[in-house]
């Protein structure tokens, strides 16, 4: 069984175009409603199939590119509610469930100022702390991923996962993935790319793994910040 690494964490596993564009929430603004975030997520805690392998998250997505630098947090304030979201590089973070919040009909905005945004709730992979990922493992998970996504969106049920998309920070940590077999070690291409489907900002590094018939490993010499489903 994966050993999960804290849901804290900030890898997870990107979903698809199709989830995204299920879940996406108000047009682009300066401020969000909780009660939409909240609406948003809380569809993938009522969830009941199997979700053991998966996280949840709320994006924050600027509509500029370059605005989300470090530091940027997500602050939810209303009349006797107030605290802030750490986000990650993608900027993302756990939407906390405060039902005084939700009757207050709490703002969402980021800490400084970053122009239009939209928020956007994102279903990966949860990742594992040693960093070796069984490809055994890594189809169980996707396949929970499609049941979900199959769960929001009927135009997913038309889709199978074929692969997973990990994605690494830009910089402070080295990018490398390499795919263990029985006959040796091969390293993976990485390019850039972005974390999800529509992301103005389309440069981190990425490895695309697409599923075969043999057994494998896939190792991470850093932590990714995303493992995202492929689902075609």
């Amino acid at each position: 069984m994966m050993r999960l690494a804290h849901a804290t964490a900030c890898v997870c596993l990107l979903t698809t175009a199709s989830l995204a564009a299920a879940q996406a929430l108000a047009p682009a603004s300066e401020w969000a409603s909780y009660r939409d975030a909240y609406r948003s997520v809380v569809v993938f805690e009522k969830y009941g199939g199997a979700k053991n392998l998966l996280q949840s998250h709320l994006q924050l997505i600027p509509r500029e590119k370059g605005v989300l630098e470090e530091g940027v947090q997500l602050v939810l304030a209303g009349k006797t509610v107030q605290t802030s979201l750490a986000l990650d590089a993608l900027g993302r973070g756990v939407l906390p469930l405060v039902k005084a919040a939700y009757d207050e009909n709490a703002v969402l905005a980021p800490n400084r100022k970053i122009g239009p945004f939209t928020l956007q709730p994102r279903v990966t992979i949860a990742p594992r702390a040693d960093n070796v990922y069984d490809t055994d493992e890594l189809r169980a998970a996707c396949a929970q991923a499609l049941a979900y996504a199959r769960h929001v969106d009927a135009t997913a049920r038309s889709r199978q996962c074929v692969g997973v998309r990990m994605v690494f920070p830009k910089k402070g940590v080295e990018a490398s993935v390499k795919l263990r077999r029985p006959q040796g070690e091969q390293a993976l291409p990485i390019t850039p790319g972005p974390a999800f489907s529509g992301d103005v900002d389309a440069d981190f590094p990425a490895v695309n793994y697409r599923f075969g018939a043999e057994r494998a490993q896939v190792i991470t010499y850093s932590a990714p910040l995303a493992i995202v489903p492929l689902l075609e």
